[in-house]
């Protein structure tokens, strides 16, 4: 997946019969979806992909506990079935994780296994393994951690964990190979219409080299998340707000804090909500918190607010208890979450299943959703080009369709920081081979090494720093002191590979740390 390639694809296009805007989850999806289909597709993305919320989850392919709760019932078992399905498709990058729920009252452990057998009977065949009832020693066991006064016992069950990005990299490369032509960095400014006002098309700008494309196509798709709204005013003739963003942050802490294989899940905290312990390439991420945002940015940062109620809660629920000098990093995403139709509705009464609009211009927009759906929701997105008209029917082909890098992983490959590259492995051992100074660690405490970067830059379109830290090799979700630590090594294997010069290389390395800024926690804030 090479740049250049895609942009030659560009200019050598006339017409498309699909064209996306946003190259998230459900913009990445709706790409492999139509390519796979075999129409005519290209996708632009103004940043890199899974830039905004799609980098930022809890690191879950689940069904959803908090909505059968909730009494969604059709959502679950939507997001069940999508769960087994990606565990297929993706096995490189989807693995089981048992979670287990300590319970302080005897009688939440029976209500919570009956719910949770429930939850297998949804899942059917695609089910990753039973719940269980287990005993307050069984659970001690399980969580060595976990605050045992008071205990009573605990249940255990199975849903999927997985790496957001990089699955986001492997989908545009799926995309890619399907035919589908897919850009970063190039932002689309304005929607073409013709004098009916129906949508023609995009006009988009490559953001580093300041070339500007008129991209004329049948089916316009709005996949753009938090940015729905911006894309909305350049659409409607009166604005209204679509979507309204809502917050969620994550910390991120050494393994010692969550010994063992097992997540720890709360199920009520203080404000209602669930919260998260989740192992994640040898660290734990803990959250999520659920705050309606005013405003949108792409580098959204958390509230002091958040960040006290994550660790008060870890605090009650640890023995070892986790403190602001223990983050590792902070990451926060934002939902694009329907608008209620009545103001003032709190974020977890608005729906989490995806809404697909078609504007009077034939603007498709897709709101909402999750990255466990993102298949489903690409086919409803094309399914509904079909049905108003915008493209000839061919039917939907993604459910069995093998995702770039799938292969079976076991839990002693995983042991190898490198699995996540699935069947693409031999690519970054045959450069370490080749170029031994890309054997070279890229930070001492961590197992990333030089290769990956340039992997990064030769086959995954990474341009930036960021790209490279956030987004393919994690390391800036995972240590953020360490990640800028290394900026500047990164800034140069970048600018060797792509041909810049010294003043990019300092630009680039200013611009990183002012990200990482927004990912460290500094005790006396």
């Amino acid at each position: 997946m090479n740049r250049t390639e895609q942009l030659s694809k560009l200019q050598n296009t006339q017409n498309w019969d699909v064209i996306i805007i946003g190259g998230g989850a459900s913009g990445l999806g709706t790409a492999l979806d139509a390519a796979s289909r075999g129409y005519k597709t290209i996708l632009l993305e103004a940043v890199d992909f899974a830039k905004g919320t799609s980098s930022r989850s809890t690191k879950l392919v689940h069904g959803g506990v908090r909505y059968l709760a909730q009494g969604d019932v059709h959502l679950v078992r939507e997001a069940l079935k999508e769960r087994g399905l990606l565990a297929q498709n993706a096995g490189h990058l989807v693995k089981n994780q048992s979670f287990v729920i300590p319970n302080y009252n005897r009688w939440s452990g029976y209500f919570y296994t009956i719910g949770l057998k429930i939850y297998d009977l949804l899942a059917g065949s695609l089910s990753l393994g039973a719940s269980e009832y287990i005993s307050k020693e069984k659970t001690i066991q399980m969580l060595p951690n976990v605050q045992k006064n008071g205990l009573a016992n605990g249940v255990i069950y199975h849903d999927g964990q997985f790496d957001d990005s990089r699955l986001a990299i492997n989908l545009a490369q799926t995309a890619v190979e399907k035919g589908a032509c897919v850009i970063n960095y190039i932002k689309v400014v304005n929607l073409l219409k013709d004098d009916k006002g129906t949508i023609i098309g995009v006009q988009a700008i490559d953001q580093e080299t300041g070339t500007q494309y008129d991209i004329k196509g049948s089916a316009i798709i709005n996949a753009t998340g938090v940015f729905t709204n911006a894309i909305m005013k350049l659409n409607d003739k009166v604005y209204k707000k679509y979507i309204v963003p809502s917050q969620g942050i994550h910390l991120v802490f050494d393994k010692s804090f969550l010994p063992g294989d097992h997540a720890l899940m709360i199920p009520k905290t203080k404000d209602g909500r669930v919260l998260f312990a989740v192992p994640w390439h040898n660290r734990v991420v803990v959250g999520t918190t659920d705050t309606l945002i005013k405003s949108h940015s792409l580098e959204p940062v958390a509230l002091e607010s958040e960040i006290q109620f994550v660790l008060e809660t870890a605090q009650r629920f640890l023995t070892k208890k986790p403190t602001r000098a223990d983050v590792l990093s902070v990451f926060a995403g934002l939902r694009p979450l329907a608008a209620p139709k009545e103001e003032g509705k709190s974020t977890k009464e608005v729906s989490r299943s995806h809404k697909i609009i078609v504007s009077e211009t034939g603007l498709i927009t897709i709101t909402g959703g999750k990255w466990t759906t993102y298949r489903k929701i690409a086919e409803d997105i094309i399914n509904k080009a079909i049905k108003t008209g915008k493209l000839p029917k061919k039917e939907c082909v993604t459910e069995h369709l093998s995702i770039h890098g799938n292969k079976a992983t076991t839990s002693l490959d995983r042991e190898n920081h490198l699995y996540i590259y699935g069947s693409e492995i031999s690519k970054i051992l045959e450069l370490q081979e080749n170029e031994p100074e890309l054997n070279e660690k890229l930070h001492p405490n961590h197992e990333f090494t030089m290769a990956e970067v340039v992997c990064a830059v030769r086959y995954e379109m990474a341009r930036t720093v960021d790209d490279v830290l956030s987004r393919r090799v994690r390391l800036l979700f995972l240590d953020a002191k360490a990640a800028i630590e290394v900026s500047e090594k990164t800034a140069r294997i970048i600018a060797s590979e792509l041909g810049h010069d010294e003043a990019w290389i300092n630009n680039e390395i200013s611009n990183f740390r002012q990200i990482a800024k927004g990912f460290l926690l500094s005790e006396f804030q």
